[in-house]
């Protein structure tokens, strides 16, 4: 959404406007006013032409409406249907955009780690944020717990009580919420890029999801997701930027630290009590042998010996 059309919305948010006050206030020809304002309604808002002028109406539930009212610094690029949210924000990465949003009702060719496929049918939120964050590549990993954490206070906020699996599943009673894919372009010491996906199961019905996925709706009722994405954004934009927040509040939220765990990784399987998570993201496993210390790897939940 450009400036313009962000301003004929802030505009009219305190009441009915003429197009004269709006060309004079937003410093445009009437004419633009008009096209501005038919942009707007073509992307679904309510905005009724009246005795006193312009009237804004009802907000879209979703779309680019997310950036109306959004309390961080992203700009939303809003497609009803994709291929893949992260496809799209590599195109972006490549042209040199920075803090945009790819939003999506609808994710057809949407993939997860190790290049699982991952539904994305219509009413979840699928998004992919295109960062250019000034830290080294050795950091990127916390941007992902960044994405947990933040998904996890969205659903919450919504009535779900989801938990965060390490590193960065977010679960209800073992079901799948939301799935997290982090890429990253950069050098041995600069990050050129990188693009947090984020695709949360919201609005969508239990029969619409495969098994072992859970949905906001499913476990709550169905949410304004506008309003959910909003809030998904604005707390991963308040961790990003005091990186010092993010252990604590993954620690905070997590099922996994306390539980007796089986984490496969490469070389071998680590099996023993999950004590903690450090920076960028490693867990700290107490096995029969010492604490080791997992970079990446398959964890499971085990049951108590």
């Amino acid at each position: 959404m450009n400036d313009t059309r962000r301003g004929v919305l802030d505009a009219l948010a305190d009441g009915p406007m003429s197009g004269p006050e709006l060309a004079e206030t937003l410093s445009v020809s009437r004419n633009a006013v008009w096209k501005h304002v038919e942009a707007l309604r073509e992307s679904g808002f309510e905005i009724e032409s009246t005795g006193d002028g312009y009237r804004l109406g009802e907000i879209p539930e979703f779309g680019l409406a997310v950036e109306y009212g959004l309390d961080a610094p992203f700009e939303i690029e809003y497609h009803d249907s994709i291929g893949s949210t992260n496809d799209r924000a590599r195109e972006l990465a490549a042209d040199g955009a920075k803090n945009v949003v790819v939003l999506a009702d609808e994710q057809v060719g949407g993939r997860g780690r190790l290049e699982r496929k991952w539904v994305g049918p219509s009413g979840g939120v699928w998004s992919s944020l295109v960062l250019r964050p000034d830290i080294p590549p050795s950091h990127a990993p916390l941007l992902t717990l960044a994405a947990a954490v933040a998904v996890t206070r969205a659903a919450r906020e919504a009535g779900v009580p989801a938990d965060i699996k390490w590193p960065n599943d977010v679960l209800v009673d073992g079901e799948k919420l939301c799935g997290i894919l982090t890429e990253m372009e950069g050098e041995a010491n600069r990050v050129s890029w990188v693009i947090v996906g984020i695709g949360t199961n919201v609005n969508i019905a239990g029969e619409d999801l495969p098994a072992g996925a859970t949905s906001v709706q499913e476990q709550a009722g169905a949410v304004n997701r506008r309003v959910f994405a909003q809030r998904l954004l604005e707390e991963f934009d308040e961790l990003r930027t005091d990186p010092e927040k993010i252990l604590p509040a993954w620690r905070e939220h997590s099922a996994t630290l306390g539980q007796r765990v089986r984490v496969e990784t490469r070389n071998e399987d680590v099996v023993g009590e999950a004590i903690d998570i450090e920076s960028p993201g490693v867990l700290v496993v107490d096995t029969d042998d010492g604490e080791v210390r997992v970079h990446a790897g398959d964890c499971e939940h085990l049951r108590p010996v």
